[in-house]
């Protein structure tokens, strides 16, 4: 296969070899969407330090041009992934779009500006119930919340025993969640507590067609991109685009893993497969 950073991976998979047929062959007809965290940011102990890897924007930026669009997809505030990702005011990311909150927020770098729906009652009430709510139940030392406008997140990776905390807290979140008239996401060493009826799969979905895409590649690496994975598999079975799956693999999650057409070391193999793909269309 030569070099990783200057070819392209064959995919292991018929439906990925059309898909990334059908992308080269069409560019113009593509869409390429990722997810952030894991993905196009390394996993880092505060969410709130992660930054895009190095070579991300420029790779989104020689490939963004070429094809039909560029869209993130992420659990995060639109903003703030903007912002994390170095996004805003690039020359060549024209063709980008943030879909935030699973799609309940939308930024595009045409306009910089964020179109927003409103927010679930359910998750301000949970926000002002959870820190008492992991007192009670002890599950506060090593836990710790993060704010997400539209969700709230609990963290275990700095508990003593991440993986013992984040399973005992799943039953109790989720109860805590439903009363709320929300769901439970897992994802790595984080459980979010959001509305329901959104995910990443419904978000992918729906711009796909807003645009008449005829392939899409989608990236991800955590549980939460399960329904984009999904969501693609169906459009591809339905004949309704070509699609490539590909995991930015970790030791951490290996659902994904397991049902990718590609799968790359981290961030840094996903920047690289971006690059790649950029050098080699026209």
């Amino acid at each position: 296969m030569g070099d990783p950073t200057h070819s392209l991976p064959q995919p292991r998979t018929p439906a990925g070899r059309d898909g990334l047929a059908a992308l080269l062959a069409r560019p113009e007809r593509a869409v390429i969407a990722l997810d952030f965290d894991g993905t196009l940011a390394p996993i880092v102990p505060d969410p709130e330090r992660a930054r895009a890897h190095p070579d991300a924007v420029p790779a989104l930026a020689a490939l963004a041009p070429k094809v039909r669009s560029v869209a993130v997809v992420t659990g995060r505030p639109a903003g703030v992934a903007v912002r994390h990702g170095g996004f805003a005011g690039v020359p060549g990311l024209g063709h980008l779009v943030v879909l935030g909150h699973y799609g309940a927020e939308r930024w595009d770098a045409v306009t910089g500006t964020v179109q927003a729906a409103e927010p679930h009652p359910g998750v301000a009430a949970v926000r002002a119930e959870l820190p008492g709510f992991l007192d009670a139940i002890g599950a506060w030392r090593g836990t710790w919340i993060e704010e997400k406008g539209r969700a709230v997140a609990v963290h275990t990776r700095r508990a003593l025993d991440p993986q013992a905390a984040f399973d005992a807290l799943r039953g109790p979140l989720g109860e805590l969640a439903a009363r709320h008239g929300l769901i439970v996401e897992p994802g790595r060493l984080v459980l979010e507590l959001r509305p329901p009826g959104v995910d990443k799969g419904v978000a992918l979905v729906d711009y796909v067609r807003e645009v008449g895409a005829e392939s899409v590649l989608y990236a991800g690496d955590d549980l939460g991109d399960v329904p984009a994975f999904t969501a693609v598999d169906k459009l591809r079975s339905d004949g309704e685009v070509r699609g490539l799956l590909v995991c930015s693999g970790s030791p951490e999650v290996t659902e994904l893993a397991d049902r990718a057409d590609v799968v790359t070391e981290g961030p840094a193999g996903v920047v690289a497969l971006l690059s790649a793909l950029a050098r080699r269309l026209p």
